[in-house]
C-alpha cells in the first residue's frame, strides 16, 4: 500500500516530486464522484480496493449523531463520499499538505465544501474534539507505529458509542491490528473481508 514517486512517500508532510496532476471520475456509495490528483499522493489514477471495501462495509444507519472524521484522508475520496451520500459532516485531515489542497479542490468539486473541514495533522496531534465515527485506511508502509498510533488513540477521539472502523490486509498487519483494536476497546469485530482485504470495528463504550 504505496504510492512512490522518485522514491518519496505519500506520507511525506510536504511532497517534492514534480506535479503529474490526473483527473478521473468514480462512483462510491451511490455518488458519482469527480476526483483531481497528483504526484506524490496515494492511489492517484484510481480509489485504492481499500478503501471501497471499507466503505460497502460501513452501515451510515448504525453510526451515532454526529461528526466524522476521515483520517489519513489522502485527496479525500472517503471523506467525500460520505459527506456527499449520508449528508454528514466529515474532517479531512492528513499529514500530506498536496494531499489536503486536492482534498480542497475536490470536496469543491463535488459540492461538499460546506460539509466537510479540511486540515493538516500528524495522526491526532491537531485533533480537539470527540467524533461519531473514525475511519481510517492506516499507510502500511509509513510503519508499525504510525499504523498502531492510528488505531489504538482513535478511542479518546471518540463519543461514547463511536466507532472505529479500519481497513486492512490479512498479509500486511490486519490480524495484529484486530488485536490492537481488542486491546485499546475491549471489543472487535470484522464487518467486511474481500480479496485479503478486512474491515475491522471497534465500539467505544465508555
Amino acid at each position: 500500500m504505496t504510492q512512490v514517486t522518485g522514491g518519496e512517500q505519500y506520507f511525506t508532510a510536504q511532497p517534492t516530486a514534480q506535479h503529474e496532476m490526473h483527473e478521473f471520475d468514480f462512483q462510491l456509495l451511490g455518488q458519482e464522484l469527480h476526483f483531481v490528483t497528483d504526484a506524490g499522493v496515494f492511489s492517484k489514477r484510481t480509489i485504492d480496493f481499500g478503501s471501497r471495501t471499507m466503505l460497502k462495509a460501513v452501515d451510515s444507519q448504525q453510526l451515532p449523531i454526529g461528526k466524522i472524521l476521515d483520517l489519513g484522508t489522502g485527496y479525500g475520496p472517503v471523506g467525500i463520499a460520505m459527506a456527499k451520500a449520508w449528508q454528514r459532516e466529515v474532517d479531512l485531515v492528513d499529514i500530506n499538505q498536496r494531499a489536503l489542497s486536492l482534498a480542497e479542490q475536490n470536496a469543491q468539486r463535488n459540492g461538499v465544501s460546506e460539509l466537510v473541514h479540511i486540515f493538516q495533522s500528524d495522526i491526532y496531534q491537531q485533533i480537539d474534539q470527540k467524533y461519531a465515527a473514525i475511519l481510517v485506511n492506516p499507510p502500511i508502509r509509513a510503519g508499525k507505529t504510525v499504523v498502531t498510533s492510528m488505531l489504538t488513540e482513535a478511542k479518546s477521539h471518540l463519543i461514547k458509542h463511536g466507532k472505529l472502523i479500519a481497513v486492512l490486509q490479512k498479509k500486511q498487519g490486519a490480524p495484529s491490528a484486530q488485536k490492537n483494536m481488542a486491546a485499546a476497546f475491549g471489543n472487535v469485530k470484522v464487518i467486511g473481508k474481500s480479496k485479503g482485504y478486512y474491515v475491522l470495528e471497534s465500539i467505544n463504550a465508555d
